[in-house]
């Protein structure tokens, strides 16, 4: 079991959840948050990320990413704990486990709505399972084209954010793009730093994700363009939605970001960043959870 929980990557579970949590702390400015509905989102998010963690380790370890010469923590396949057979068969009841999840969370939340709504909500569930699979699994993983960062942003952010809420209120506000764009771009920052991390061993195994494709100094600019905007959107979702001068706390964790900037602007060996991704994940998670103690008590 130990080596189980080890794969299922538990640590990477507070960026995935930061989503939810932002779009149910909206949704209880309209009095519409549900605890049933935020538990099935939970759950739901919860094996989504552990579905994606599962085929991330499988699909490397079959392209033979996940090598001696890998930066990060070492791998459940490649460490031989795990035996690539069970991993698939995990992946599978997994990916079942998820959509099964997901499809009484619809059913819960969506049963008196029109068919295209319904169906609309299908196809993105069923789009985030094959996100979280797809990212390098399969032969044409997007994950190894530089794809990574737009799927992250899409489901991290848009679809987290703006997906949640709606499920609670069934209603849509532009004014939702903000924190959505907030949460979306640092969790881009987060996948932009482990690729950062991995270029020299990446670039050497053909994946070529962004940061191979644009190389390490556009990619530092491109990380600090990432988190300086996410703290313009979530200044914004803080005057849009009418919060009080205290929500000011909201912004404390981008002490650490703006300094996650500097360390990684002067920074040349791609090693000494592995510290950093943990910094942006917990960050993004404390935004949040403060996100949520001014909205309960604004």
């Amino acid at each position: 079991m130990k080596n189980w929980l080890k794969a299922f990557r538990l640590r990477t579970l507070p960026l995935s959840l930061s989503c939810i949590i932002m779009g149910s702390t909206l949704a209880i400015k309209t009095d519409a948050f549900s605890f049933k509905i935020f538990l099935l989102l939970i759950i739901t998010t919860t094996l989504l990320q552990i579905l994606s963690n599962l085929a991330n380790d499988y699909g490397d370890a079959k392209k033979g990413t996940d090598n001696i010469y890998r930066v990060g923590p070492e791998r459940a396949i490649q460490s031989g704990v795990i035996t690539p057979e069970k991993m698939f068969t995990a992946i599978v009841i997994n990916a079942v486990l998820a959509f099964l999840s997901g499809s009484y969370l619809l059913f819960t939340t969506l049963k008196d709505f029109s068919f295209f709504t319904i169906l609309l909500f299908i196809i993105l569930g069923l789009s985030a399972i094959a996100a979280a699979v797809k990212y390098t699994m399969g032969k044409n993983p997007y994950g190894y084209s530089g794809m990574g960062d737009l799927f992250v942003f899409l489901f991290f952010g848009l679809v987290g954010v703006i997906g949640s809420y709606f499920l609670y209120t069934k209603s849509f506000e532009i004014t939702l793009l903000f924190p959505s764009f907030s949460i979306g771009l640092l969790s881009v920052a987060v996948l932009n730093m482990n690729n950062m991390r991995d270029v020299i061993n990446d670039k050497k195994c053909n994946k070529n994700t962004l940061v191979v494709k644009m190389g390490s100094n556009r990619a530092r600019k491109y990380h600090a363009t990432l988190i300086i905007v996410a703290f313009i959107c979530l200044i914004i979702t803080l005057f849009s939605f009418h919060y009080k001068p205290y929500a000011v706390i909201t912004l404390f964790p981008f002490i650490v970001l703006f300094k996650n900037i500097n360390t990684t602007w002067y920074n040349t060996k791609p090693e000494l960043l592995d510290p950093e991704l943990k910094k942006i994940a917990l960050s993004t998670f404390s935004i949040t959870i403060l996100f949520a103690l001014v909205t309960i008590y604004n």
